[in-house]
């Protein structure tokens, strides 16, 4: 739990993003009584490891989404940030609401397609909802294209196999390798054997041509796939899983100068943005180079919530080292590859690990509450 910090009145820190690194942030600050209000765009923290497993399994999206109000009450506010003002240290809201800050944590975190992502103002019954109504959708389809062979791509491809064997089920991707490129060859081709003894044809070393005219999301018989090695496809469904961008609109006017190409924030080894002390950017939005992954976000939480109360106590700030690559991919509830620190694990330590129960029981944990039937 750590001891309680004495603290100035005008200490208040404002985190903006309530995912993985934003939830790991707060509850740091929480037991160390420093004040402080999480700001996120959803009334819920979306566990989006099990995103795809809502996707496609009835009633399960219910455990994905954890209350924020139920384990920070007062410190919650449900909005989006877009703009930040370093000369009076506040955060300005869609609605006009600025809220004044001390010290401020961004974890802004990445956009993307639904389902892989959710990203809009929303009530997490209703988010519950589109899961729920997503099911029906790829249930109503007999073939499916998923786009996109990285991991959410194969995650989505190999959850929608397990849940629907039935299915046809096509994933297309530009390279000859599936999966996050920084992981081992081995691993890499590990995922590729999965795919394929679950059924799911593979169109690797293509791109598709016509992505502009496809609708995604939308069940529709004799949609064609194409790609730029001439292949046609006929689909019923397209998922998109590619193309995640860092959501950096709170902050991309205010900060520009220590914004990089792809929207991420330049940060020291104290994660401290650059040019300001008091400034932390946490998990995806922070460019720190490693693959991005819920993981990483509490582990940069800690560090930055640790160097807020060590700045406010005088002592030494603390630096974030990254490891070697550790990353467990579930690819449908029985089956999972992965590497721990850099070495390969065997698939049935991460089933059992990872891929059976999606670390569900860490997030409900996390925040403090018990889970639903």
């Amino acid at each position: 739990m750590g001891g309680k910090v004495s603290i100035d009145e005008n200490v208040h820190v404002v985190i903006v993003g309530g995912g993985f690194g934003g939830i790991a942030a707060a509850q740091h600050l929480k037991h160390h009584g420093v004040p402080f209000m999480l700001i996120d765009i959803l009334d819920a923290f979306h566990h989006n490891v099990a995103a795809l497993r809502a996707s496609v399994q009835s009633g399960f999206a219910k455990q994905t989404f954890i209350p924020y109000k139920e384990t920070f009450g007062v410190n919650f506010l449900q909005g989006r940030v877009i703009r930040i003002d370093t000369e009076t240290q506040t955060v300005v809201l869609d609605n006009g609401k600025e809220i004044r800050y001390s010290h401020l944590i961004l974890c802004t975190g990445t956009s993307g397609h639904f389902p892989g992502k959710h990203n809009c103002v929303d009530t997490y019954q209703s988010a519950i909802q589109k899961y729920d109504d997503y099911v029906k959708l790829i249930q109503s389809a007999n073939a499916v294209v998923v786009v996109g062979g990285g991991t959410t791509g194969i995650e989505m491809a190999a959850e929608i196999r397990t849940e629907f064997p039935d299915k046809k089920v096509i994933l297309i991707h530009p390279r000859e390798e599936v999966a996050d490129p920084e992981l081992l060859p081995s691993v890499k081709e590990q995922a590729k054997e999965v795919l394929l003894e679950k059924g799911v044809e593979l169109l690797l070393g293509q791109k598709v041509s016509n992505l502009d005219e496809l609708e995604f999301n939308v069940c529709r018989s004799g949609m064609v796939v194409k790609t730029n090695k001439n292949e046609q496809v006929i689909a019923d469904l397209v998922i998109c899983c590619t193309g995640n961008k860092i959501n950096s609109e709170a902050y991309r006017s205010s900060l520009s100068t220590c914004v990089t190409e792809n929207g991420a924030l330049k940060v020291n080894k104290h994660l401290q943005v650059e040019g300001f002390d008091n400034v932390y950017a946490v998990g995806d939005c922070a460019s720190v180079n490693e693959p991005k992954l819920a993981y990483h976000a509490g582990l940069h939480a800690g560090v930055a919530a640790t160097n807020i109360i060590n700045s406010l106590s005088g002592k030494a700030l603390t630096s974030y080292h990254t490891g070697n690559v550790t990353m467990l991919i579930a690819m449908g509830k029985d089956a999972g590859v992965g590497q721990f620190n850099g070495y390969k694990l065997p698939r049935f330590l991460v089933t059992k690990g990872k891929s059976q129960g999606l670390l569900l029981w860490k997030s409900w944990r996390e925040m403090e509450q018990k889970a639903p039937n």
